[in-house]
């Protein structure tokens, strides 16, 4: 069976034209800057996720399985390249505090960056070729996630599991050399590997933060057996069994975003950098609660009642069951809790990953003003264009003080500076190694695609 010119009016034929034709030169220097300093971001967050114990136990059973010469980021040890790129997604999305493209509500970094760098690696490309591929893999994902947007959450799967997948085996296919008739294939295959379910929301499990390396795993996978050969649905995407009529069953979808504006539309300059370590559900709701405190002059004495407005859809993540949400029983619960986030940064007056330890987990000041948080739905929420949040504060002396922040900070239409994304990198980086190891890595990570270094001396000059 051959793929041939028919199939080019498909989605997957369409994505494939452009991303077999893109060229570094064809991307704007606006969109390299900002895809360095999001890689940037990244990378701080791989290191600092190296000070929790989740790594190590990835590490050690992926190990288990097979050997390598790949590096990890952040770390000392090697593996396969594959295996590799799934470790250094649960590097880069393990403490939730990685990028997000708001309307895809999709992780693109976390899968992105893993699959170009082990295939840029593997094929003996330039970081030009690596930063390409990179733009390309967030360009996919985005696009992919924004088709089935909000309702991939709504039914379960996580987003970037799924849409993670599709720009994983594009980059990866583009570095493995297919042409436009193997991204076809490639798309087609990792079809069949998009997947992560959301019941970690349940107990706190760690599967979340395996989801973007695995996508980044299948993307690598489904691009080598294009390579050789192996045909792929080219209808992946809008075929009567394509991803969205079985992910999303009955649901309004639209396949068409998948291929819409490429090359015109930067998807990329829409990705949100999180200025908090939590859902990003969450941000806008803790920004109106700290500036409540502080504008106020706030104490947890002075709080009769707290009563927030979300949308359905984030909701059902970050405010149920309830039981769970206002008494977290691990960090990442804790990430995933409107209730307890709100009541933190009440009680606090920030929300960093301190606010995630043992210790305030456990702080019965945070536990017991979460429970006096309901929350309610919100009509004229923004969601999903941007997150939107309204909390209402109820004193003990009678006066109510209310904040809406209609639109999330980070949002493309509120971002993080690229100097703001750099403080963030720096912070990250200082909580596990020195200054002159995080000055070598920025510098290697800001000259992505301005050298002729090879992608494997990046890699390696992200080691720990």
């Amino acid at each position: 069976m051959s793929i041939e010119s028919p199939v080019r009016t498909t989605m997957s034929g369409r994505v494939a034209e452009f991303g077999a034709a893109l060229d570094y030169a064809d991307i704007p220097a606006e969109v390299l800057d900002r895809a360095r300093h999001l890689v940037l971001d990244a990378v701080g967050l791989a290191f600092a996720s190296t000070a929790y114990g989740y790594p190590a136990v990835a590490r050690d059973a992926l190990s288990a399985l097979t050997k390598g010469d790949h590096p990890v980021i952040g770390m000392s040890d090697r593996l396969d390249p594959r295996d590799a790129a799934v470790l250094n997604g649960v590097l880069i999305h393990g403490l939730d505090f990685d990028d997000t493209h708001i309307p895809a509500v999709t992780h693109v970094t976390a899968a992105a960056l893993p699959a170009a760098l082990s295939a840029a690696t593997v094929a003996g490309a330039s970081t030009k070729d690596l930063l390409t591929a990179y733009v390309l893999a967030v360009e996919v994902s985005a696009r992919v996630g924004i088709g089935g947007s909000p309702g991939f959450h709504d039914v379960g799967y996580h987003p970037t599991g799924v849409a993670g997948a599709f720009g994983a085996a594009v980059a990866a296919g583009r570095l493995g050399g297919l042409d436009a008739d193997g991204l076809v294939a490639a798309q087609g295959i990792v079809g069949s590997m998009a997947a992560g379910i959301m019941e970690f929301l349940q107990d706190g499990s760690w599967t979340k933060r395996q989801h973007p390396g695995w996508a980044a795993m299948s993307g690598i996978t489904a691009a080598s057996f294009a390579r050789f050969g192996w045909v792929g649905p080219p209808a992946v995407y809008e075929g009567r069994f394509g991803l969205y009529n079985t992910h999303l069953t009955g649901r309004e979808t639209d396949p068409g975003a998948v291929a819409a504006g490429l090359g015109t539309e930067w998807e990329l300059m829409r990705t949100a950098v999180k200025p908090y370590p939590i859902c990003h559900f969450i941000h806008a709701f803790a920004d109106a609660a700290l500036d409540l405190r502080t504008e106020n002059d706030l104490r947890v004495g002075d709080i009769a009642a707290i009563r927030c407005r979300i949308h359905p859809v984030p909701g059902k993540v970050v405010c149920e069951p309830p039981e769970a949400k206002w008494e977290p029983r691990s960090d990442y619960d804790a990430k995933f809790s409107l209730p307890f986030v709100v009541s933190a940064v009440l009680s606090r007056g920030r929300f960093g990953l301190a606010e995630l330890a043992d210790e305030a987990l456990a702080d019965r000041e945070i536990l017991d003003l979460a429970r006096k948080v309901t929350v309610t739905p919100d009509d004229e929420s923004a969601f999903p264009r941007a997150y939107s949040g309204y909390v209402e504060i109820e004193l003990t002396d009678g006066r109510v003080l209310t904040r809406r922040e209609q639109v999330n900070r980070g949002h493309d239409e509120r971002p993080l500076t690229n100097d703001e994304i750099a403080d963030k990198y720096a912070e990250s980086m200082a909580l596990v190694t020195d200054a002159g190891t995080a000055d070598r890595v920025r510098d290697a990570v800001l000259g992505l695609g301005s050298t002729d270094r090879s992608a494997r001396d990046f890699a390696e000059a992200l080691r720990g």
